[in-house]
């Protein structure tokens, strides 16, 4: 078996294990347990059109998940539109900047510099899904406005006097906490309950330590794909680091990583020294975690689909019947594959 046919065989042991071992909706990768819980929640919320409440911090895919829900809602061929709370202003500089404006639009001649009609987010996505990013930016005026909009669905634009209507389904996100802003008075209470009917938490990517080389496998190929590149594997210290490294920015700074360190190398292979300062720097990534120089995607998925079967053992007592009906595998394929990759139970 040639190289090319190797990796092609290695793709598919991949795609197969991301469709044996999870359920995973949309776009979205990972395997964790903290992820799976996600999809269940996702996919429970797609079929109505209750608000949804994304809650994490920056970089942990607020916007995929709400993407994916409405993906996967009937609402999937209707627009997806989205609104970013957190650099507009009130009151202050250009008044096309303001939520009101960005969320109901405006007549020609609303304010000096309207000189045509604007459609706002609202507007467009009649018939789909409005996403509001860093919900908890809003002033406590615009929240009212949102509010009122929440209520009836109904709007002006700014500087016109007839009553327009869009039907949409909402979906906000925030990195902090809305109900410790309500009790703070920051955040109206009666609009956190409006927005508060389904509720959605991200975990970091620190909690999901065992999704990362998983999600590197995918951004190495979405980099292979967009520039033209043949990286096929991970250096073991590259590897290290990756797994040790705390990622405050979360998968963002993890596909920011992998791309630029795709694009460093001069081989198929990613090294340490690609990676950036911050992770080479960081005294935890000094632990090893595999032997030798060079881990192929062989070994990489190996170890990957070893950790997910051993917890799924551990979850399960021990019991293999146990653990391949909670990965929806066959108790054969999971005698197999206990035995192939000498898994030991205790």
């Amino acid at each position: 078996m040639n190289e090319t046919e190797e990796i092609e065989r290695l793709k598919a042991e991949i795609r197969e294990l991301r469709n044996i071992i999870d359920e995973k909706p949309g776009k979205m990768v990972g395997n964790s347990g903290e992820m799976r819980a996600v999809y269940k929640q996702i996919k429970a919320c797609a079929g109505n059109d209750a608000p949804a409440l994304i809650y994490g911090n920056d970089g942990t895919g607020k916007e995929l998940t709400a993407r994916t829900i409405a993906e996967l809602s009937p609402r999937k061929d209707k627009p997806f539109v989205v609104l970013g709370c957190a650099n507009l202003r009130e009151s202050f500089g250009n008044p096309a900047n303001t939520f009101e404006s960005e969320l109901f639009g405006y007549e020609r001649g609303a304010f000096l510099g309207a000189n045509t009609r604007r459609i706002g987010k609202a507007e467009t996505a009649n018939g789909g899904t409005l996403f509001l990013d860093d919900i908890s930016a809003l002033s406590p005026s615009d929240q009212e406005k949102l509010l009122r909009f929440l209520q009836g669905q109904t709007f002006n634009r700014l500087g016109g006097n007839m009553q327009l209507h869009s039907d949409v389904r909402l979906i906000a996100a925030s990195s902090r906490n809305l109900e410790e802003m309500m009790l703070q008075k920051l955040f109206r209470e009666d609009l956190f309950y409006r927005l508060n009917i389904v509720q959605i938490t991200l975990p970091d990517l620190a909690q999901r330590k065992s999704d990362i080389l998983l999600l590197a496998e995918h951004f190495i190929s979405q980099v292979n794909l967009k520039y033209g590149k043949h990286v096929v594997r991970l250096s073991t210290p590259a590897i290290d680091m990756l797994m040790s490294y705390h990622w405050p920015g979360n998968v963002q700074e993890l596909e920011n990583c992998i791309e630029r360190a795709a694009l460093a190398t001069d081989d198929d292979c990613i090294h340490s020294h690609n990676l950036p300062p911050t992770l080479q720097t960081d005294e935890s990534a000094r632990k090893p975690m595999l032997t030798g120089k060079i881990a192929p995607l062989s070994t990489l998925m190996d170890t990957y689909e070893k950790e997910i079967l051993s917890e799924a053992l551990k979850r399960n007592g021990g019991n293999m019947s146990a653990a391949a009906r909670d990965l929806s595998i066959s108790p054969r394929v999971m005698h197999y594959k206990v035995h192939r990759l000498k898994i030991i139970q205790r």
